[in-house]
């Protein structure tokens, strides 16, 4: 009995402040635990997801970055990836596309991403939620070059763009379209999405996929 509970790992808990190993140990000991992270040392444990609130838009917008990716050679996209971002934080963003070669992160022998990916998209609830406010702070501190966060609550989309180390919002042009920097023809007819208008969104995007910029950035990928 005494070296059983020598030997017993504590189950992560929300508000946990721990290193990034002791959080990688207790993680992988909780195999049935889907989503956890560790933000500037403190753990959060996601709550069971919420249809309307989580589960349709995570999948409209991975739709949204898949149609992309399929017609950008070059780029892969990740869904729900735990992150190594430094000592002190592990997030696992809803999404991510970064680049295979050549940009600020890699694949690492354990199979997780480390570095900063080019692009970090995540789901919330509101405004208050620390995707944020603590989590902004951390890939703004790490160099993730764009952030997009969709307010489910609120139905807004922020989406952040790192200039001179600091955050600017992205802002649409004079067709209403926000147009990623770091990936371009990754065009977002934003009010269509978050109206449910699927076939709008696909529409822009496959213009953005068309245009001279996202051809340029095709021919320097390859």
């Amino acid at each position: 009995m005494t070296a059983e509970r020598l030997i017993k790992i504590p189950p992560l808990e929300s508000g946990d402040r721990l290193t990034r190993d002791e959080f990688e140990r207790r993680y992988r000991a909780m195999p049935n635990l889907k989503k956890a992270e560790l933000i500037e040392g403190v753990v959060y444990v996601a709550s069971p997801l919420r249809a309307e609130a989580h589960g349709k838009p995570h999948g409209d917008i991975m739709g949204w970055l898949w149609t992309y990716k399929a017609a950008t050679p070059g780029i892969e996209l990740y869904d729900n990836p735990t992150v190594r971002l430094d000592a002190d934080n592990e997030p696992q963003p809803d999404a991510i596309l970064r680049l295979k070669e050549g940009g600020g992160s890699w694949i690492n022998e354990e199979d997780y991403i480390e570095g900063s990916p080019e692009l970090v998209v995540e789901v919330a609830a509101s405004s208050a939620s620390y995707d944020l406010h603590d989590k902004l702070r951390v890939y703004r501190r790490n160099g993730i070059r764009e952030y997009m966060v969709w307010r489910t609550y609120s139905q807004q989309i922020d989406w952040f763009c790192l200039e001179a180390g600091e955050y600017r919002s992205l802002a649409a042009n004079a067709s209403g379209i926000l147009c990623s920097q770091e990936f371009p023809g990754l065009w977002l007819a934003s009010e269509a999405l978050l109206s449910g208008d699927l076939s709008l969104v696909l529409q822009v995007l496959q213009a953005g996929i068309s245009s001279p910029e996202h051809q340029a950035f095709l021919s320097a990928l390859r």
